[in-house]
């Protein structure tokens, strides 16, 4: 749950972070949480300009900005999943173990998994042909820095959950064990 509720937070986050924060060489303007969240009502604002941007005409209806516009970050949303779903596999190595005691090149064939989602990935983004298609757009590598960025952390989160679940079982095994011991000490 922790780490699919992570998941959902780190899609929308990467969404959100391109509109408010993330500054590029594509020119977007950036926007406020109000406007991101009400996006909506766009049409009623009188004030609203944003930046020309992607061969896109933003002067003429600026609120095509949240619908055409958000190209670019409804990508690094998908990358993020992609990446983050990838990563999250790493961490079904084991149920309970840390990629530190078992490291991912004991499975290759998870690897050889991983690396061909991540080439049909690749594909989808940078053939124009899937880019149209799947109304995407390619990633440059900050773009790519931002969506490890948000998605690395799903190997942390699960490290952490392991650790905890390593605690709690190794305490309900010694309890088991004592009572096994006291078991038959007073079969004896």
């Amino acid at each position: 749950m922790v780490v699919g509720l992570y998941v959902g937070v780190a899609c929308v986050g990467v969404f959100a972070y391109w509109y408010l924060y993330h500054e590029s060489d594509d020119n977007h303007t950036l926007i406020s949480w109000y406007q991101l969240t009400n996006w909506q009502k766009c049409p009623s604002w009188t004030d609203f300009n944003v930046n020309d941007f992607d061969g896109l005409d933003m002067q003429t209806d600026p609120c095509k900005y949240f619908i055409d516009g958000k190209a670019k970050a409804s990508t690094l949303s998908l990358s993020v999943l992609v990446a983050t779903e990838m990563f999250n596999a790493l961490n079904a190595l084991s149920e309970d173990g840390s990629l530190v005691t078992m490291p991912p090149w004991s499975n290759p064939y998870l690897i050889t998994a991983i690396l061909f989602s991540f080439a049909m990935h690749f594909i989808i983004l940078y053939v124009d042909v899937f880019a149209v298609t799947f109304c995407v757009t390619p990633l440059d590598l900050n773009e790519w820095l931002v969506v490890l960025a948000f998605s690395l952390p799903v190997i942390l989160i699960d490290e952490v959950l392991k650790f905890i679940g390593r605690r709690i079982h190794g305490k309900e095994l010694l309890i088991r064990m004592e009572a096994i011991s006291d078991l038959h000490k007073k079969e004896q």
